[in-house]
Parts: C-alpha cells; structure tokens; sequence
C-alpha cells in the first residue's frame, strides 16, 4: 500500500445490514475485514444503515439488523480495541458529506452505475432518489475518513472509480489538490466473490429461495455439513491445474471456497487434490467449513443475547468515527464556501 498525502495507510469499508449474512458474505468480506487488522494501518468499518433505507424497512427490523450485524462483525474476530465499528446514522458527517458530493457528482456519471439498473428493476421511475444517489453516499463514506484503500468485491469496483472521481473533481473545482486522497481497491483473497451452492454461476444470495444454496452464519454443524455435501459439482474428478476449473463452476466454486477457508491458493487446492473425485473433496471441505464457520453461530447468540454491549460498542465506534470524520467535513464545506459559524 501506497500512502496519500498527509496522513497514513486508512482502510473504509461498510456493510448493508440486510440480515441472514452467509458464507459469500464472511470470505467475501468479513474475513478480509478481520486480516486487514494490525497491519499497522487504520482500519474502520460501518454498519451502513442509511443505505439500507434506499429501500423500504421495517423500523424495528432494522433495529435488529443492524445488531445482527454488528454481533456477526464481532463474533467473526473483528476487535474494537484495535478498529472503529460503528453504525453510519451516528455520524453525521456521512450524510452533510453526501449532499456536498451531490453537487460535485455529475448526472451522467450516476446514469452510468449499472447497480441501481440491477437494483431498481423495471420500475426505475417507482425507485428512490436515495436508491439512485446511493454511489454518492458511499463516496461519502470512504472519503469523509480519507481512507487511502478500499476492501471491495468486483460488483463495487464502479463504485470506487466514481469515488476517485468525485474527489478528483472535488480537489480540482475547489483549487485543493490532495485534499481528499485517491482511494485503492483492495481485491485480495481466493474466493472474494462465492457462488452459490446449488448453481455455480450465480452468486450466493439471502434472497435466493434455495436455503441449501448458502452456508449461512448462523448455521450449526449439521447445517453446514449437509449444504456443502449437497453442493453442485459434476462427475469428473477435480482436473490436474486450474485451468481445469474453466467451465466447470460448481467445481471452481468449491476449490475457491476451500482456498479461501484454508489461506491458500487455489493452485494449492488443486494440486493436494489433482485426480480425486468430489466425492472425498466436499467431506474434507465441510468439515474445513465446519471448523472454520461453525463457532461463529455460537458467538454471535452470545452477543446478541446482550444488546447493550453491541450499542455501547457502536456508540464508542461512532465517537471514534467522529472524531475522523467532523474535521474533514468542516474543511471541505470551508473550501466550497460555506459559511459555518457555531462552535
């Protein structure tokens, strides 16, 4: 990692809290999350609730997923002692950050975003504002820390460039250059994108109506174990390289999963496993699974059977966050003239 301009290495990363996180969600994300730590850079993680109104919620079921969420931040090894956790509506800088992009970001770039055509559907006209400006406010998000890097799946990558663009645009409409860094992707790991189990061109999904289609967080042993034996593969045996893998994604799936279970490639996987059917992988795989994923159900029940630790938690995070963020938007609302007055 590269260092921008005034301060050192500073990752941002936000999770929606949707509910029923699952295994595509830990390897994808969470995992990462928890590696990132101690690295001897900052590291600060939300819980992005203002994006998850950009659909309609349920208040008080909103009030538990983002506890949900929290807990399984907590219960999957991120530590607050050494990352922010915090949940976006307590830190207002996020959104008085949002409306300052708006007004930076460009209409043409927004129509770009390919996510809230896949989001939105076919009723575009019937979807929120909040749903289209949503890439806005995840610009915000990254950039009212002045994160240098960025944890994101090859869905979020536009994202990020919109990002990039925002604060180019931003230095430069406002004579400050380096004011707001350039953050960088980081896509690292085996399996950043998990299909789903039962069909390995798709991603795995909460939504899909198959629960055999995803390992989810708070599966038991059992659970586990019998989802991933289930999983699709196809009768031959796993290939001599990966190239192997190529259309064969049931198979290609599972070595990933593997991989990325065991802190390995998914040439290693291939070539302890070379020659030998699915039929001795996916046991061996499960119980990785099963060691690797089972106790975090148990953890999370734990914390979530005290919720006045996860809001003292988010609390402290938010104060934190805080502390980061208010400064940032002070001198970005100076920059674009905005008259501030009250101490």
């Amino acid at each position: 990692m590269s260092a921008s301009k005034g301060h050192g290495h500073r990752v941002s990363a936000g999770v929606q809290p949707s509910g029923n996180l699952h295994l595509g969600n830990y390897l994808g994300a969470v995992k990462r999350f928890v590696e990132l730590q101690g690295r001897g850079i900052e590291t600060v993680y939300c819980v992005v609730d203002l994006h998850a109104i950009t659909v309609p919620q349920e208040p008080a079921a909103l009030v538990r997923a983002i506890r949900e969420l929290t807990a399984a931040f907590l219960a999957c090894g991120l530590d607050p002692a050494r990352s922010i956790i915090f949940n976006q509506s307590q830190v207002p800088a996020h959104a008085e950050l949002a409306w300052l992009f708006n007004c930076v970001a460009r209409v043409g770039w927004l129509n770009r975003m390919t996510q809230f055509k896949e989001k939105a559907g076919k009723d575009r006209e019937g979807a929120s504002v909040g749903l289209y400006a949503y890439p806005v406010l995840m610009a915000a998000d990254i950039l009212v820390y002045k994160a240098t890097h960025v944890p994101v799946g090859e869905d979020q990558k536009q994202h990020l460039e919109l990002a990039r663009d925002i604060a180019a645009k931003f230095n430069l409409d406002f004579n400050a250059p380096d004011f707001f860094p350039l953050p960088e992707p980081l896509i690292e790991g085996a399996a950043t994108r998990v299909m789903s189990l039962r069909d390995g061109t798709k991603k795995m999904s909460k939504s899909d109506p198959s629960d055999l289609s995803r390992v989810n967080l708070t599966d038991d042993a059992d659970a586990i174990a019998r989802k991933i034996r289930k999983a699709q593969t196809d009768p031959d045996p796993l290939p001599e390289t990966v190239e192997g893998l190529a259309g064969r994604a049931g198979a290609d799936n599972l070595v990933g999963i593997y991989a990325a279970l065991s802190d390995v490639t998914k040439a290693d996987v291939i070539a302890a496993w070379a020659g030998k059917p699915f039929s001795a992988f996916k046991p061996a795989l499960a119980d990785l699974a099963v060691e690797k994923v089972g106790p975090i159900a148990g953890r999370m029940r734990a914390l979530l059977a005290d919720p006045g630790h996860i809001d003292a938690v988010l609390a402290d995070g938010a104060e934190r966050a805080e502390a980061i963020a208010a400064p940032v938007v002070r001198d970005a609302y100076a920059l674009a003239g905005l008259l501030r007055t009250r101490r």
